[in-house]
């Protein structure tokens, strides 16, 4: 307190305004104390300086509890995790930016472990001396699929950039030629493309055909002595229709044979299991591909399989063994973690006939028309209440999708809780998808004909959707 303020008796207010409080003193204050232990001392101390600096001269900037707000509000984005826990109602079972499959609690279980403890990720204990990795994984993935050999990286994108690398290059007197469908030079999420890929791998593209039909002859014609492989792509998130034609990886296998020349196929999502068992369309199986003679199969881990993000490499052992000895390997490798839920899950498909109750994804494939449904009609009038008559509510037949490249033209039958305005058809849809946003879950659904769409095929926590319902902070549009 300064001198003239004791000698003219000036108000409290207006003296804690000149001098605030010191910032260890306000550190201390129990307003802060919940704050502290969710952010650590640091961050607070430096939302309180910038509190004191935005409030200097102010009369309430020794006010706790507005304070106590302030910093909340100022540390929200560094406590709150930025990833976080969303029901995915989209309709699309495999969502690629809400983090694809979900994992069997067995692989959770494994991967938990795995972080907790050290484990033998490169040791073998029977002769005690250092293991390889890939040994966790590659006897299942052999037993699985068929395949003589097995690898594993980090996605598949990295699966396929490896086995081009290998096998055509340049490590072996210069790049070489990788003939390839033009209707297959596919682009998918985050503008992966297989040209662009190639030429990372050191390879040169040879385009085959047209867009939309490639006949045999065309493969033939294109082999010379540059030729490094043959490569398939299966198609993602497309399909051609009309008049076309393509060759299927088994029709070249004789071709490839004859030329010497590598046959490697790229499944893309990829399957272990026949989706027909559940009554879903038929996707190719990495299996089918090894047994019809390719070469090299590459697929990912964390779509259909069902599994954590990993790119899978199965086929002839000598080609294998050299894709595992190319340096980049070491670069996109997994870790131990996801490893470890990765066997875990591959385990599951050694009782086929469970993989519906264990898996989550074939779980979510499966799942019967009229159950969604009935979960619908129980949540229907929560919906509606949380709604206050802001939204007309109702349920819907809807039709959804795999999603990650899987069956991107087959739609899943389901059922949705939907909204729409009671005016105009859409009116306040946009407000509405941002409040359930905004939910201690986020709830992320779709929007499409002037209807809020939520698919409830893939929401396995009836009990905490419906509870946060009435959280939900309608604004009618």
């Amino acid at each position: 307190m300064s001198r003239a303020d004791r000698a003219e008796g000036a108000p409290a207010a207006n003296r804690t305004a000149e001098r605030p409080p010191s910032i260890d003193r306000m550190a201390n204050w129990p307003a802060l104390a919940p704050l502290i232990e969710r952010a650590g001392r640091p961050l607070v101390v430096e939302a309180l300086r910038a509190w004191v600096d935005a409030r200097r001269g102010a009369s309430d900037v020794a006010d706790e509890a507005a304070c106590a707000r302030w910093c909340t509000a100022r540390l929200a984005g560094l406590v709150e995790r930025s990833q976080r826990r969303v029901f995915n109602l989209t309709g699309t079972v495999l969502h690629t930016n809400l983090g694809r499959a979900l994992l069997a609690e067995e692989a959770i279980a494994a991967a938990v472990e795995a972080m907790r403890s050290p484990t033998t990720l490169e040791y073998d204990l029977s002769g005690g001396a250092r293991g390889e990795r890939d040994d966790h994984v590659a006897p299942w993935l052999c037993r699985l699929t068929g395949a003589e050999a097995a690898t594993a990286v980090n996605n598949n994108a990295a699966a396929v950039l490896l086995v081009l690398n290998t096998l055509a290059g340049g490590q072996q007197g210069g790049a070489r030629e990788v003939i390839v469908s033009r209707g297959e030079l596919i682009e998918i999420g985050g503008a992966f493309r297989i040209p662009d890929i190639m030429a990372r791998a050191g390879c040169r593209l040879v385009e085959v055909g047209t867009t939309n039909r490639t006949h045999l002859k065309d493969y033939a014609a294109a082999i010379g002595p540059d030729t490094g492989a043959i490569m398939k792509v299966h198609p993602s998130n497309y399909a051609i229709q009309g008049f076309t034609k393509s060759v299927a990886a088994a029709e070249l296998v004789p071709l490839a044979r004859a030329k010497d020349v590598p046959l490697i196929e790229d499944l893309g999502s990829g399957t272990l299991a026949d989706l027909e068992t559940w009554g879903l369309p038929h996707e190719p199986t990495a299996r089918e591909s090894v047994e019809a003679g390719i070469d090299v199969v590459t697929f990912s881990g964390d779509k259909l399989l069902g599994g954590p993000q990993a790119g899978l490499v199965v086929g002839r052992k000598h080609l294998i063994e050299r894709i595992a000895r190319n340096p980049m390997k070491r670069a996109l490798r997994l870790d131990k973690v996801r490893l470890a839920a990765l066997e875990a899950t591959l385990r599951l498909y050694a009782d086929p006939g469970r993989l519906a109750e264990r898996l989550p994804t074939i779980q979510a494939l499966a799942r019967p028309a009229a159950e969604i449904r009935a979960q619908g009609e129980r949540l229907l009038p929560a919906f509606r209440n949380a709604l206050a008559g802001a939204f007309e509510a109702g349920i819907e037949p809807v039709r959804g999708q795999i999603g990650s490249g899987a069956l991107p033209v087959d739609l899943l039958s389901s059922f949705a809780l939907a909204a729409h305005g009671r005016g105009k058809r859409g009116s306040g849809l946009d407000k509405l998808a941002d409040a359930l946003r905004r939910l201690p879950i986020p709830v992320i659904g779709r929007i499409g004909e002037g209807t809020l769409f939520l698919d409830l095929r893939t929401l396995d926590d009836e009990a905490a959707f419906a509870a946060q319902l009435d959280r939900l902070d309608v604004v009618a549009g």
